[in-house]
Parts: structure tokens; C-alpha cells; sequence
């Protein structure tokens, strides 16, 4: 028979009272039974202000239906009880939790997220064996020094309250892997921080940080440090140091220069928009061998050097709203899956090869890397659709393809890009889908509210532009062409997406589906892994909240995975 050893020495009657208190309508008896056999009680969303007696003292009182049947059968034994592990009581109205917290010390699991709580109880110390403690979401101003006796504590949740100061001998919670501090009131971070040997996650974003801690570097596991959103103008120079960083998140600050980071050998992701970095030289670049994402929107650049190509790994890379005017042709070299360059003042690219995508100003750079090699004249660029005799269709106030089809199947062996945008369309011609090496299709603008399910056939589609149409739902066959990497579809009235058939299409890094009638955004779309943008502005839903959406597609998808039922 599972009894609990702290409660009973101060009180040996303590697992036999038979007092009935506060057994009210607000916890049902039936979940109070399965919370004894399971070890979990879920009180999420119960418009509760205050916790009832009945869940403190779950583990110590007789149960009701001990005192209504006399015969128990093998499933009945209340006397062998499972100590309460889990406690769920997030979304609620309580204002304050009483030192009967105690009475539950074999919690692993307490979350009391989005309630109204100003203060936690010393009696908190007494939970020796708590593993994940959330209390994000309240309005918690300091948090009790006996947090610091929580030594098993591996995920600490404080984002969204109204701290302004951390208890000193914070550093006590050695196995400390995960915290989030985001979103506080925070003026700088103690130095003592070094000494969370075990942290892997860090997140200070949202804060009032002037400066980071050199001592900082001492966190030799953390991989992830957030700190957007504060107003550091510079880092520690020791934050080069630290080996395992993966993830560095340093938007929204007033930085004037980019660190280098000669040690940060895994480092994946640098994220420092919305700065004001005016320089980007070769010794900013030299070391990040691992990085997959450079985000460097909202800057003062003027250029970027050609060392660019030594990331060999990047993926991305945002460089818009600088005031870049040409770019390297030798960007043209690396594997990008998506390169954002607007709001720059680009002389040396033709805007219409702007407005086509990544690929087609990596085509357009490397062809001119072949003509410097060469020497020879500028060559005509091919647009959207470029025919034998490199004559240029127009384009414009179209309404049906019929007039372009004998084109089409004449040229279907030698068009990859085409552009159908700002017409009167509305619906695609079959012949469309004869062009087996089409890799951009651009039809936003027009009047459109599906897509021919023929379009499957397009296996070599990359990118499909569906902006400013008449779409009501994702349509079915895009869901159909696995090597699709970027689907446009803002601006339409979608209401509903299908995560399942999403997570399928594994090569897919953007989804833009804002201003839509999205009412609700499934959990299950958290499961898209291979998404790096994920735009969801302008849309009817709640949640996730705007302060999610703004922090990026990681922060986003991470909050809808931890929303799904389990």
C-alpha cells in the first residue's frame, strides 16, 4: 500500500481521516477515483478560484466511495492507492495556492499555467522530487526563495508573469535542463546562471537585458539560448566559446555588430534581425561550418562579401529590408531553399527575378557566373515563359489559358517557370499539366478557387504562388506532390488545413496562410518538422496568441506540439 512517509510523520492518523471537506461539484467523484489509480488528476479550464480540499488531501482522506461499499473487488482497493504524480490545474482563476501543496510531495508533474497567481508557497520546498514545474502565464512578481530546494527539477516554465529578479542559490537546481524566463520584466541575469551545468534550453527573450553574463559560457550542454527581444548592444565575446550551442536567437535588439563565433562549431541557426549591424565580413562567417538558417532581416547592410559561400550548409537566408544593392554572384553556388532579399534597393537583379523565388535568382547569379568565366556579352535571362524564338508573351488579362494551349504543348518539354499573376483567371486548363519540368508556377491575383486534380502530374513542382484568389481550403492536390517546398496561399478565404496530409509532404519548408478565415489552428500541424516558415498572421484564430506567432515557425510549432492530446 502506497502511504506517504513525510505527510505521516507529522501526523500518524493523517492516511485514515475520514473528514469530508469541500467534495463539491467542482471535481467529480469519478475523477478523483481514476486520479487514484493513475497518479494524474487533469483540473485544466474548470473556471476554479481556488483548489478544492479534496485534491490536496486526495492521498490522505478515505475516499467517498469507501464509506458507500462495504465489498471491494480487486479494482476497488482504495487502500492501495497510486500516490498523485501529475497535477493539471492551468487555466483556471486561482489567485493564490495554500501550504496544503505539501501534502501531495510525490508530485513529479505540476502545472499551473494561464491562472492569476501573484505569489507560490513556501511550502513549494516540500515537493522534492518535482521534475517539471509550470507557472508560465500568471502574475507572479518574485518567486520564493525555497524554489531552490526543488532539486530533481528538469523543466522550469516562468514566461508571461512579471518578475523582475531571480532568488539568489537558483543555481542550486543543478539538473535544471529547460527554462523559460521569456516574457518577464528581467534588467539582467546573474552570473551565478553558469553553475545550471545540466541546461540545454534557455529562453530570456522579451526581457530588459542590457547585457548577458560572460560567465555564461560556463553552460557547457545548452543548445538553445533565446534572447530576442531585450536591448543588448553587444554579447560577451565568451559567448563564442560555448561548444554546443545549436540554436542562437538575438532578434529584436540594438546589436551593431555580429559576433563571430570561432568555437560554435554545431552552430545551426543565427537569428539576429531587426538589429542594427552594418557590417558582414568574412570573419563573421568563417566558423559557422554548421549553419542552416541566417536570419540578418531588418539591418543596416550594405553588402555581403563573398566568403558567403564558405556556409555550405545554409539553407536559409533572410537578408531583406537592408540596404543591399547588388549581391555576390557567387551566392549563386550554395544549395539555398529560400533567400529573402525584399526591401533592399537591388540594382544589379531585375526585380520580376526577385519576385519569382529563390530559385530563380540563384539560376539568374549563376548564369552570371558563367559569363564572367567566359567573357562574354550579357545573354538574354529566361522569364517566366520564354519561347524558341525568345519572344515574351503577355501575360496579362487572360481569361482562360485556351489561347496560350498550343504553346504550351508545343513548349511542354522546355518550361520550368510560369507566370499566370494579375489576370482574370478562374479555373486552370488541363494543358497546364503537360509541362512535366515545371518547377515555379505563379498564379496569385486572379479568380481562382481550385486547382485541377491532374495537377499531380507536376512532379518537379517546387514553388506554387496562390496569393489573392478565391481558395476556400488547401487544395487537395497540392497535398499530392511530395517535392513541393513552398506553397503561397495567402489572402484567399481558407478555413481549414489538413495536418496529416501535410506532415507527409516532407520537402515542404514554407506555408504562407495569412489573411485567411482560419478559426482554429489544429495542434497536430506542430508535427510538420520540415516547415522553417510558417505564416499564420491575419486570421480569425485565438490561439496561438500574437506574442507566439511573433517569436517565429519554431517557437510556433513547439507550442502546438505541446497542445496536442496525448
Amino acid at each position: 500500500m502506497s502511504r506517504l512517509k513525510g505527510v505521516s510523520e507529522r501526523d500518524p492518523r493523517a492516511g485514515f481521516k475520514a473528514e469530508r471537506r469541500d467534495y463539491g461539484a467542482s471535481v467529480p467523484q469519478g475523477l478523483l477515483k481514476a486520479a487514484r489509480k493513475s497518479g494524474q488528476l487533469n483540473l485544466s479550464g474548470r473556471n476554479l478560484s481556488e483548489v478544492p480540499q479534496c485534491v490536496w488531501r486526495i492521498n490522505t482522506d478515505i475516499p467517498e466511495e469507501a464509506n458507500q461499499n462495504l465489498s471491494f473487488s480487486a479494482t476497488e482497493r482504495w487502500w492501495e492507492q497510486t500516490d498523485l504524480t501529475k497535477l493539471i490545474i492551468s487555466n483556471n482563476k486561482l489567485q493564490s495556492l495554500t501550504d496544503d501543496l505539501r501534502l501531495l510531495p510525490a508530485l513529479t508533474v505540476l502545472d499551473i499555467h494561464d491562472n492569476q497567481l501573484t505569489s507560490l508557497p513556501s511550502a513549494i520546498r516540500e515537493l522534492e522530487n518535482l521534475q517539471k514545474l509550470n507557472v508560465s502565464h500568471n502574475k507572479l512578481k518574485i518567486l520564493p526563495e525555497e524554489i531552490t530546494n526543488l532539486r530533481n527539477l528538469k523543466g522550469l516554465y516562468l514566461q508571461h508573469n512579471e518578475l523582475t529578479c531571480i532568488p539568489e542559490g537558483f543555481e542550486q537546481l543543478f539538473n535544471l535542463e529547460d527554462l523559460d524566463l521569456s516574457n518577464n520584466r528581467l534588467p539582467t541575469v546573474p552570473a551565478s546562471f553558469s553553475s545550471l551545468s545540466s541546461l540545454v534550453r534557455l529562453n530570456l527573450s522579451s526581457n530588459q537585458l542590457k547585457s548577458l553574463p560572460a560567465e555564461i559560457s560556463g553552460m557547457k550542454r545548452l543548445k538553445h539560448l533565446d534572447c530576442n527581444s531585450n536591448l543588448l548592444e553587444t554579447v560577451p565575446l565568451e559567448l563564442a566559446a560555448m561548444e554546443s550551442l545549436e540554436l542562437l536567437y538575438l532578434r529584436r535588439n540594438k546589436l551593431r555588430f555580429l559576433p563571430e563565433f570561432p568555437s560554435c562549431k554545431l552552430l545551426k541557426e543565427l537569428h539576429v534581425g531587426e538589429n542594427q549591424i552594418e557590417m558582414l565580413g568574412a570573419e563573421h562567417l568563417k566558423h559557422l561550418n554548421s549553419i542552416l538558417v541566417l536570419d540578418l532581416r531588418d539591418n543596416k547592410l550594405k553588402s555581403v562579401p563573398d566568403e558567403i559561400t564558405l556556409l555550405q550548409s545554409l539553407e536559409r537566408l533572410d537578408l531583406s529590408n537592408n540596404d543591399i544593392s547588388s549581391l555576390p554572384y557567387s551566392l549563386g553556388k550554395l544549395h539555398l531553399k529560400f533567400l529573402a532579399l525584399e526591401g533592399n534597393p537591388m540594382r544589379t537583379i531585375r526585380r520580376d527575378i526577385i519576385n519569382k523565388g529563390t530559385q530563380e535568382v540563384l539560376k539568374y547569379l549563376r548564369s552570371k557566373i558563367k559569363e564572367d568565366e567566359v567573357s562574354q556579352r550579357d545573354s538574354v535571362i529566361e522569364t517566366a515563359m520564354t519561347l524558341p524564338s525568345e519572344s515574351r508573351v503577355n501575360m496579362h488579362a487572360i481569361i482562360t489559358l485556351k489561347i496560350l494551349d498550343y504553346r504550351i504543348v508545343e513548349l511542354k518539354e522546355m518550361i520550368s517557370d510560369v507566370n499566370l499573376s494579375f489576370n482574370k483567371l478562374s479555373f486552370i486548363s488541363l494543358e497546364l499539366c503537360m509541362l512535366q519540368k515545371l518547377t515555379f508556377l505563379d498564379l496569385r491575383n486572379n479568380f481562382l478557387s481550385s486547382l485541377p486534380e491532374e495537377m499531380e502530374s507536376l512532379i518537379k513542382l517546387q514553388s506554387i504562388n496562390l496569393s489573392f484568389n478565391r481558395f476556400k481550403i488547401l487544395p487537395e492536390v497540392l497535398y499530392r506532390i511530395p517535392i513541393l517546398e513552398t506553397i503561397l496561399i495567402s489572402n484567399n478565404q481558407v478555413g481549414s488545413v489538413d495536418p496529416e496530409k501535410l506532415k507527409t509532404m516532407e520537402n515542404l519548408i514554407t506555408l504562407d496562410l495569412q489573411n485567411n478565415d482560419l478559426l482554429q489552428i489544429p495542434p497536430e500541424l506542430g508535427n510538420c518538422v520540415s516547415l522553417r516558415t510558417l505564416l499564420l498572421d491575419g486570421n480569425p484564430f485565438r490561439v496561438p496568441r500574437a506574442a507566439i506567432l511573433m517569436k517565429g515557425t519554431a517557437a510556433i510549432l513547439e507550442y502546438l506540439r505541446d497542445r496536442i492530446p496525448t
